[in-house]
């Protein structure tokens, strides 16, 4: 009987090294642990800023008034910014404005400790926080990019928004408690203190080189065309950045005026107010955690269904009575919010090239901010004509920028 010769043994597909965690990598890890007790510092400024304002004027349109100033620099530089992050050191930058928000806030403790602060103190305390954010902002997105490889990014970001969420959780409480035990002027100092770890990381960190060689810099004017280029090529990018900023001019407001005027109204203490703050980011954090394990190709869709729920959720806010239901209400809508910003967030770190990416990240935060203090200032009038219509109306409008949104086959698209 014949016999047939053997086929040689398949050989296995020579397995890819995994990338290394980040979390080996010692420069991410000494930032993340300087920006993560800086970020759990910021909190204690997030809860004692508008409840300082209301200390002192008992007004809505004030604290509306405050809010815009920080958010009118903030647009307006956004753009600059993020020219100058990819022509310059985003170490630096990030070193610059951490140095100049130490002095702002420890200079707001040291007024309210010997009860001198007046309200224009809070709006160039704004100020500088807005000019501040706006290169901040996009200095921290290309930062990440020096100080991790490429194929790190996803389990990088993953540690820092957990992180960052994990302080928003655990910060406005103790905050709140820390105010009302000790007064407002120790949020401030420890928020100052705060500062220094990430100013002490950043210090250690080496500099990268710049994505562009020196000798082909641009003008800023012309960086700044060159991103805005970029975008306008992009349409399914350029029609999610504008849905982006109708839904935070419809959201960013409400929610940021009208529930600390609602705290303020209904139960005079600022723990009411952090348990709100620390209720949302409790809900975005488990949100970020489901979209980890649920996974969602058609990210355009499901962008649109969430931000109508979350329409619908902010015309239930103005009906809800007591601290429990509008806790748990803002727990849901913080778990929406968190699931459709990893999915949106994954896809656009995917389509960016390097190059341009601190200007494109800075429209993306226009697109985030550029209406927000118009939506503060609007929110502050409304909350002192009716804080129930005003959630009424922005979840309606966001409701109908959502419908709008689902009907245009670029959105559906997204992928």
């Amino acid at each position: 009987m014949a016999t047939t010769a053997a086929a040689p043994p398949s050989q296995p597909p020579t397995p890819q090294p995994k990338a290394e965690h980040p979390l080996c990598n010692k420069n991410f890890v000494m930032w993340w642990l300087g920006s993560t007790i800086s970020l759990f510092g910021d909190q204690f400024y997030v809860v004692a800023l508008p409840w300082v304002v209301l200390q002192l004027t008992g007004s809505g349109i004030a604290m509306g008034t405050v809010a815009m100033c920080a958010g009118i620099p903030r647009a307006v530089l956004m753009l600059m910014g993020g020219a100058v992050t990819d022509r310059t050191s985003p170490r630096k930058l990030l070193m610059l404005t951490a140095s100049a928000r130490t002095v702002l806030v420890a200079a707001i403790g040291v007024l309210l400790w010997y009860s001198d602060l007046h309200l224009w103190h809070l709006y160039l305390l704004a100020i500088g926080f807005g000019i501040a954010d706006a290169f901040a902002l996009p200095s921290a997105s290309a930062m990440m990019r020096n100080v991790v490889k490429l194929e790190q990014l996803p389990a990088a970001n993953s540690i820092w928004q957990s992180s960052a969420l994990l302080t928003s959780v655990a910060g406005p409480a103790p905050a709140g408690a820390i105010m009302k035990a000790f007064g407002a002027a120790w949020a401030f100092f420890l928020d100052a203190i705060s500062f220094l770890f990430v100013i002490g990381a950043l210090w250690k960190l080496p500099d990268s080189p710049p994505a562009r060689p020196v000798a082909a810099k641009p003008s800023i004017w012309k960086s700044i065309g060159e991103g805005l280029a970029y975008v306008g090529k992009d349409i399914a990018l350029r029609t999610l950045l504008l849905l982006t900023a109708v839904m935070n001019f419809c959201l960013s407001g409400p929610l940021q005026i009208g529930l600390a005027y609602m705290a303020k109204q209904r139960f005079s203490s600022p723990v009411s107010f952090g348990f709100w703050v620390s209720s949302v980011a409790a809900g975005t954090l488990l949100g970020m955690l489901l979209a980890g394990v649920i996974k969602s190709k058609q990210r355009g869709v499901l962008l649109m269904t969430v931000t109508t729920a979350l329409g619908a959720g902010t015309v239930g806010m103005g009906f809800l009575p007591g601290l429990w239901p509008v806790a748990a209400l803002l727990l849901a809508m913080g778990l929406l919010n968190g699931y459709v910003t990893v999915q949106i967030q994954a896809w656009f770190q995917q389509r960016v090239d390097r190059a341009v990416l601190g200007r494109v990240v800075s429209l993306v935060s226009l697109s985030a901010f550029g209406l927000m203090p118009l939506s503060m200032g609007l929110a502050g009038v409304a909350v002192e004509w009716s804080t129930r219509w005003m959630f009424v109306i922005s979840g309606v409008a966001l409701m109908l920028v959502s419908t709008f949104g689902l009907a245009q086959k670029p959105v559906r698209e997204i992928q």
